[in-house]
This record gives structure tokens, sequence and C-alpha cells, in this order.
């Protein structure tokens, strides 16, 4: 059966070419609501792009796993699709642990398996919680722009999330639609993360008190966030190229003082982000944007790794303590 909202997502690959025709496809299946609506649309869709598609799943190795990966296999099973899985060995129950090894996973079988796409099911509510999550730790315009559509992995391997403009309501509905057999994740229910609270919280309370409609607009917003930050970024490494001596480990200052303090800003992350060990923070991006107009002898107070950086001339020189 052909749905509105197979008509939506085949539109949407039409429009993006996020997904090309012949491209051999991994499919990342948790086995909830979002991972099951994408694979059945994959499917359906499969014969219109020729692509060829597999399945994988993520296995954590928690004691709230202990089953999902034979479901995910024996949906691979009956609609005869191959399937991949990974298994962690004492894996850290971490938000940020977690994701960072699935990528890793995925990236392998992708890389053992010759796949040139792994698609996802992150939907539209997923970046509106990413944008409240990142804003709330402080994030720019890159990080508040984020869960993108598509994005380099490797130089052979693109991560793409073709769902960006459905609603977890609307996955919902869909599985129920067609009695797709939904894993309910325990640990989608455990507060304790912080993504669980925005989810079943915090975004709760916005619709109900401010905007009933606020994962569209907070995705709509995160989209033209992408847009702004990416122009930015480009207009800043064309300055950073020209300022930045990589052998003396110095920035030209004068080449900065004309511009705006955004760019100004990106610029300096840019430099900080190459002579630093860690990733510079808002405090210290700041203290050397003050460097740009300082008189000379001016420097920093000791960043990471017992660096500092002082005026010399016409430059804002890295030195070691």
């Amino acid at each position: 059966m052909w749905t509105s909202l197979h008509a939506r997502v085949h539109q949407t690959l039409k429009d993006s070419l996020i997904l090309p025709q012949n491209n051999k496809i991994l499919i990342a299946v948790s086995g909830g609501q979002d991972s099951l609506c994408l694979l059945k649309i994959m499917i359906d869709l499969k014969s219109k792009w020729d692509w060829e598609i597999a399945v994988c799943h993520c296995d954590h190795g928690w004691t709230s796993d202990v089953g999902i990966a034979d479901h995910v296999d024996e949906l691979a099973n009956n609609w005869d699709i191959p399937f991949y899985l990974k298994v962690a060995k004492s894996m850290k129950e971490t938000e940020a642990a977690a994701r960072e090894w699935r990528y890793q996973s995925l990236v392998e079988i992708a890389e053992e398996n010759n796949f040139t796409d792994i698609v996802t099911g992150h939907t539209l509510s997923d970046r509106a919680e990413t944008l409240l999550y990142n804003l709330m730790r402080g994030a720019g315009s890159k990080g508040l722009g984020a869960l993108t559509w598509k994005r380099p992995l490797t130089d052979k391997i693109n991560l793409v999330r073709p769902l960006l403009k459905v609603t977890r309501g609307e996955t919902l509905e869909f599985c129920q639609q067609f009695a797709l057999p939904i894993w309910e994740d325990a640990v989608n229910a455990n507060l304790d993360y912080a993504r669980n609270r925005i989810r079943q919280q915090l975004l709760p309370y916005l619709k109900e008190n401010f905007n009933p409609n606020i994962e569209t607009t907070l995705s709509q917003t995160s989209e033209i966030l992408k847009a702004e930050s990416d122009y930015l970024e480009a207009e800043a490494n064309k300055i950073f190229t020209a300022a930045f001596n990589y052998h003396n480990n110095r920035l030209n200052r004068d080449s900065l003082k004309a511009v705006p303090l955004a760019l100004q800003r990106r610029v300096i992350r840019q430099f900080l982000a190459k002579i630093m060990v860690t990733k510079p923070n808002f405090e210290q991006i700041e203290a050397t944007v003050k460097l740009i107009d300082a008189p000379r002898r001016s420097r920093t107070s000791s960043f990471p790794g017992q660096i500092i950086l002082e005026v010399e001339e016409n430059y804002i020189v890295k030195k070691q303590l």
C-alpha cells in the first residue's frame, strides 16, 4: 500500500538527491518506531530507486538490549534482507559513549561490505530535541543546526537521514497502520538521560504552554541556522587560510581587524583548534579575540597544555610555558 508518507519521503528524495539511484544502502534499525518506519519505506521505495539495501543493528550489550537484536534479525529475515550485527563489549551506559560506538560500528560494517550510504531514522522531532539539547549545552549556531540531512562519515560513506520532515507521531501512526512490531526500548523511559527528559517532559510542556507546533518550529530554525553557519564557516575559513602561518603557529591579526565579530570568533576558533589539544571553549575564544586589537605583549592566561597566546607585532603567537 502506498501512503501519503511514502509519497512525501519519495518527493523529498527526488528534490534533495541525498540518496541517488543504484546506491548500496545500509539501514540502521534499532527496533523502535522511527527505524521501523524508515525500514518499511526504504523497502517500498527500493524498486523505484534501484537500491541494494541491507539492515544492521548495534547491540550495546546492556541488560535492556536483550532480545532486540534477534527481533531485528527476524524482521530482516521476514523481508528477505541481509542482516548485519555489531555487539559491544563492556559498553559504558552513557549517551555519548553509545552514540560514538554506534557510528564507529556502522562505518565498520559499511566499509567491510562496500555500502555507500548509512541511513538512520532520525525525525523532525529528533531535530527539535537536538537543538534544545545543544542550546542548553551552550552550543553556537553550528551545534544548533547539527542534525543534518546528509554528512560524510568517511571519504566514501555518507550518513543520510531521509525522515527529517516527519514527526515521531507520524512514524508511530505509520507503524500502526502496517502493524509493524515496535520494540519498546526500556532505555527510552529512563529519565536519567537528558534527551529523554527533553522528549518526555520539556517538549510536551512547551507544546502545551507555548506553541503546539514547537517541534516543526525548532526543526525549521535548525535548518536556517545550518545554512547560515555553513556560509559563515566557509567565509571564516578563507580568512583563516590567508592569516594562519602553519610553520610558526601564529595568526596575522591585521587580517581580522576589519571583519565582523561573528567572523572573528569563527577564525579564532579555527586557530585554537589547530594549536590546542582540547576543543576551545567560549571563554578561550573571547580571550583570544581581545588580542586582535590589544597592545603589543598582551597575552592570554594559560590554556590547556601550558599554552599562552601573545601579541607580537601584527601577530597572535602561540607560546609554550
